[in-house]
């Protein structure tokens, strides 16, 4: 099978990840409006359905490119949406808290539908980056960006709980606010770890590549303003005490900070990064 027939099936299942994806966030708004216990098992198994697609898109993309399918800003953008939903499905199992999805579905689609608004096409890799770094580097910030898009879904619904009133179903599908916090911690923890691996092979590799650690590229700049802010979330957690809304607040801060290391640097300060 050539690699044209293969980007043609990954185009297919691309869509189908989209419609899945589509289907799951409708479905949990109405879940969260109606509050039917039935449409959140749906629109889990939806999410868990794009997911699934979505794996198979991004494999058979890479055997068609011959590569990692990780290098432009259409591959990283449909990984990131990947990385996220990844998140979002193992503290889904975790914390059994589907009004999570409410939250996250949009993020999820509002990624891919960037990713599907790119280019497509399948270039040759420059020469910086056919390293092994590239895998690395860049899986890292997939599962580091995944793990800030939970806490930015679980830090909002912190923000917005209180407006909720007190009923059976809210009590049994929102956890206490001293459990949202510890679950956003838990998500901004697992995702400082990552892009703190993210930023030292990034390094690791420029050297190797351009012969310099940190040239001050813009997205370079950005990550590590995104790294300061998270990290001083942790600080003020850990020695100041610094929970709940404070807490929240940072963790929403740092996700914003996230969108723009990625789509906001690529648009508007264009650098050595922006092919990703």
């Amino acid at each position: 099978m050539n690699s044209e027939r293969f980007l043609q099936i990954e185009n297919v299942l691309f869509t189908v990840t989209m419609v899945c994806y589509l289907a799951a966030m409708v479905i949990y708004v109405l879940f969260f409006v109606l509050k039917k216990e039935t449409l959140g098992k749906i629109a889990g198994f939806a999410s868990l359905a794009g997911f699934l697609f979505h794996t198979v898109a991004l494999v058979v993309r890479g055997i068609g490119a011959g590569r990692l399918p990780m290098t432009n800003q259409y591959e990283f953008a449909t990984s990131f949406a990947w990385g996220i939903c990844l998140c979002f499905l193992f503290f889904l199992w975790k914390y059994r808290f589907r009004v999570l999805g409410v939250f996250v579905m949009p993020v999820i689609f509002f990624v891919i539908g960037y990713a599907a608004m790119q280019s497509r096409e399948v270039r040759e890799l420059m020469p910086a980056l056919r390293s092994n770094w590239l895998a690395i580097h860049v899986s890292s910030a997939i599962i580091s960006y995944g793990a800030f898009g939970v806490s930015f879904a679980v830090s909002l619904i912190f923000l917005i709980r209180q407006r909720f009133k007190s009923d059976t179903f809210w009590d049994s599908h929102i956890p206490e606010p001293d459990r949202l916090d510890q679950i956003s911690y838990r998500a901004v923890s697992l995702g400082f770890l990552f892009l703190t691996f993210v930023i030292v092979t990034g390094a690791i590799w420029a050297e190797r590549a351009w012969g310099s650690y940190w040239s001050w590229d813009p997205k370079e700049t950005w990550s590590l303003i995104t790294w300061l802010i998270y990290a001083i979330y942790l600080h003020l957690r850990l020695n100041r005490g610094w929970r709940n809304k404070n807490a929240a607040v940072f963790a929403v801060i740092g996700f914003v900070c996230v969108i723009f290391t990625y789509i906001g640097v690529n648009t508007f300060l264009p650098g050595i990064h922006s092919y990703a």
